[in-house]
């Protein structure tokens, strides 16, 4: 007689013991399993970005997460050497060697590598001693986090001595001849062989100042005239529909403007910056102090929320806050520079982060005011204003007690017709001539600001 295949109940007891038996061993073998730590994932390298200039240079690393950095630097021959740790080699940072520049006047070469699990090592052959600066930044606007590194020479360079190159007679009535001279007593032994000074000539300037009326002594100063061109480096400021950058666009201008002042008699101009690398606010203030001008004007492209707004404006600080809301938001978006562009807080010199709680006097607004004024007047004769009067807005860069200081919105990068004529070398033309223009009128109309002390 045939067994049955079908299951007693007895087996099925035994069957579902056994299964039991088998889950409580496998879950004591786990939990006896060592548990091992979660492997943190590297950071992503997004981009990397380096910005050659005759002040300093900059590289930086973008990344999706805030990384930590060691350096140190090496003598015989010159190098920096910067360990970072959380990321592992990539395209990305491949690209830093194909970056640097001959030109660089700081950097020789690059090198960079894995030096051991998460940590990678940059090493950079330097051209001459530096002083870094790394420090990280935190995202804002379009970017994420920044691992930033300034290498700064070793002795600074002065602004007043990098202008005078520029300067090939002094007259010894010009305040800058003797400002130079104190400098030249003043400076040690050191920084004079790493940076000489420029000895200025002093004999009688053969032209006078035609802007100027002469004093009860007949004789006229050179006035000089910072030009200021807003953002750069890490800081594009505004971007154009077209991709136009305000940075680029602003320089062009400050350069035009500088040949029609150097070529004005009795006048000359010092630019803040003469390439595309990044200035903090209060440098820009300071370096225009340091040269001794007598009129500070910071050129800008403006944008808006609405593509349809145009026209150009000009600036002056408020005491007593913005003439307008949108004058408000303008002095609001433009004092965020400094955070877009990436300043190392830590490192900042109080005195002349100081600079911009001072308060302007009464007297350099209004002189503000009418140099402004002068400017609308020219500017309206090149495409049209955006308001008919001088506006006025906590501005960090006009904080200077002692020149007048006029910011000019020159037209909105944001609308697509004035983007294509800020990119039009005619119109940037027109455009600096309105400025020089505006200037010469002024001290034409003050000349006591032009007359020897």
């Amino acid at each position: 007689m045939r067994k049955s295949l079908k299951p007693t109940t007895q087996d099925l007891e035994q069957s579902k013991m056994f299964t039991r038996r088998r889950v409580l061993t496998a879950a004591g073998t786990l939990l006896c399993l060592p548990v091992f730590p979660k492997m943190a994932m590297a950071a992503t390298v997004l981009a990397v970005r380096t910005w050659p200039a005759s002040e300093y240079t900059r590289v930086t690393l973008e990344l999706d997460s805030e990384l930590k950095a060691e350096h140190f630097t090496l003598e015989n021959p010159h190098r920096i050497v910067v360990d970072i740790t959380g990321i592992d080699m990539s395209p990305a940072l491949g690209k830093l060697v194909s970056d640097i520049k001959p030109e660089d006047p700081y950097i020789q070469s690059l090198r960079v590598g894995q030096n051991r699990p998460g940590v990678v090592r940059i090493v950079m052959d330097l051209k001459q001693a530096i002083a870094p600066q790394v420090f990280t930044l935190k995202p804002i606007g379009d970017y994420q986090y920044r691992l930033v590194l300034d290498l700064y020479p070793l002795v600074a360079q002065d602004p007043l001595l990098a202008f005078l190159k520029d300067q090939p007679k002094l007259s010894g009535d010009d305040p800058l001849a003797k400002v130079l001279s104190e400098l030249n007593r003043s400076l040690p032994p050191t920084a004079s062989k790493e940076q000489p000074v420029i000895p200025p000539s002093l004999t009688p300037e053969t032209s006078t100042a035609a802007i100027a009326r002469p004093s009860r002594t007949g004789r006229s100063r050179v006035l000089t005239i910072a030009i200021d061109a807003g953002h750069g480096g890490e800081d594009p400021g505004a971007i154009g529909k077209g991709g136009t950058r305000e940075k680029d666009v602003v320089l062009q201008i400050a350069k035009r403007l500088k040949e029609k002042i150097d070529g004005t008699p009795g006048m000359r101009a010092y630019l803040t910056r003469d390439a595309d690398f990044f200035v903090p606010l209060h440098v820009r203030v300071e370096k225009a102090r340091r040269v001794k001008a007598d009129l500070f004007i910071s050129i800008h492209a403006d944008a808006f929320v609405r593509p349809t707004a145009g026209g150009s404006s000009a600036y002056v600080l408020s005491d007593r806050g913005a003439s307008s809301t949108a004058a408000r938001w303008l002095a609001k978006k433009e004092n965020s520079a400094d955070l877009i562009g990436g300043v190392n807080i830590g490192e900042q010199n109080n005195q002349v982060a100081k600079l911009l709680l001072d308060l302007s006097t009464t007297a350099q607004i209004k002189d503000s005011t009418h140099v402004a004024d002068a400017v609308l007047n020219e500017l309206e004769g090149v495409y049209r204003l955006h308001k008919p009067q001088v506006e006025y807005a906590g501005f960090a860069v006009l904080r200077s007690p002692d020149m007048p200081s006029v910011l000019v919105e020159t037209a909105f990068i944001s609308n697509p017709s004035e983007e294509r004529l800020l990119r039009s070398r005619d119109h940037q033309d027109k455009i600096a001539t309105a400025l020089q223009r505006g200037i010469s009128k002024f001290f034409k109309q003050n000349p006591h600001l032009a007359m020897v002390d």
